[in-house]
């Protein structure tokens, strides 16, 4: 009974390894490139399991220990770049540096949370430049109103559908708008702020759906929304910032192509995952909250913080930007492309051309 139950265990452990090779995006498939750790950790534990308590006189004992650490090394695979076993791809700002600074709280409040305060007082104890709220509806603007006297400057827009967003800024807010660039449902929000070195920024708010039996039956309109993000920004000469919940996590296929045509660099990389969801189950999480950044920058400061009620961490961020902001400032260089990953790019890219064509139509 034992090698059976573990037979099957197995079995299991590796399609959920091997399912999101593919390029399906639907989200059990999609679904299955989150919980890399935690699928790690099993097959580790059922190749413990097997060594201690299987017969390895019979070849097909050694067969389900080798399946176990294949998997369980696959799995972390994708995940090692977000440990600090990985060299760093952003480097720290420099002790007493002179570099302008900017500071980003993006904060998915949960829409049904009604502990305003508690995200009202991590802006008074952070004190960032700019706060992003995720999932804010009219309650939620009405609520932190107060908030304006210091961030006078705002793009709001409060939904009911769990996709409301509201920018609030000390700097002054150019050419900012309210996008939709896959529904007509779900916003995003871009502007142009200068900092103190007259550097000026342009920043994107994101918050596409996730692959999700609630939400959407495949990936493909998250997908498309980080691609057309990525080709407006490949060329684009100017400090970027691009932060928000991506309903993906930072080492799937996706955000690997998004960071590779924008260019954007992930500060993560080399000094941890930042898991931000679930909040509320310790066992259960993986980063879905990102910053991304053109290579003007440097990192300050990167840190989680619990926001009560809610089931994401909000994500403090501080970068420096150098008066001299036309020079890299990361450590590496980002990975070239597998033949694979440039299949799904052109896969991707086919399936928004043919939903906006048949948008169109309709």
């Amino acid at each position: 009974m034992l090698f059976i139950g573990l037979s099957l265990t197995t079995g299991l452990i590796v399609l959920a390894a091997m399912l999101p090779i593919s390029h399906c995006s639907h989200w059990i498939v999609r679904g299955l490139d989150f919980p890399r750790f935690q699928l790690a950790v099993i097959g580790a534990a059922t190749a413990v399991i097997c060594i201690l308590g299987l017969d390895f006189s019979q070849p097909q004992s050694w067969l389900l220990v080798l399946l176990n650490m294949a998997a369980t090394l696959y799995q972390l695979w994708w995940i090692a770049p977000y440990t600090p076993c990985w060299p760093k791809q952003v480097k720290r700002t420099a002790p007493h540096s002179k570099h302008a600074l900017v500071r980003i709280l993006s904060s998915n409040v949960l829409m049904p949370n009604k502990n305003a305060d508690a995200l009202i007082d991590i802006i008074k104890a952070r004190n960032p430049d700019i706060v992003v709220t995720l999932e804010s509806n009219q309650w939620w603007e009405d609520q932190i109103k107060t908030i304006e006297a210091q961030y006078p400057h705002t793009i709001k827009c409060p939904k009911e559908n769990l996709y409301g967003m509201h920018v609030y800024s000390k700097h002054a807010l150019h050419d900012g708008s309210v996008k939709y660039l896959i529904d007509d449902d779900i916003p995003s929000i871009e502007a142009s702020i200068t900092l103190a070195n007259n550097r000026s920024v342009r920043l994107h708010f994101l918050h596409p759906t996730p692959p999700s039996p609630t939400e959407s039956e495949t990936s493909q309109d998250r997908d498309s929304e980080l691609i057309l993000v990525a080709k407006k920004l490949a060329n684009f000469q100017d400090p970027v910032i691009v932060t928000g919940d991506l309903n993906d996590v930072a080492w799937s296929k996706t955000t690997r192509l998004f960071r590779h045509q924008s260019g954007l660099k992930d500060p993560r990389i080399g000094r941890g995952m930042f898991n931000t969801f679930h909040a509320g189950y310790w066992f259960l999480r993986w980063p879905l909250d990102h910053l991304f950044h053109s290579d003007h920058f440097q990192l300050k400061t990167m840190a989680r913080i619990k926001l009560k009620g809610s089931d994401h961490f909000a994500l403090f961020t501080e970068l420096s930007l150098a008066n001299d902001s036309n020079k890299t400032t990361t450590d590496t260089q980002p990975d070239a492309l597998s033949d694979d990953e440039k299949s799904l790019m052109r896969q991707r890219k086919q399936e928004q051309q043919a939903k906006a064509t048949n948008n169109h139509n309709g």
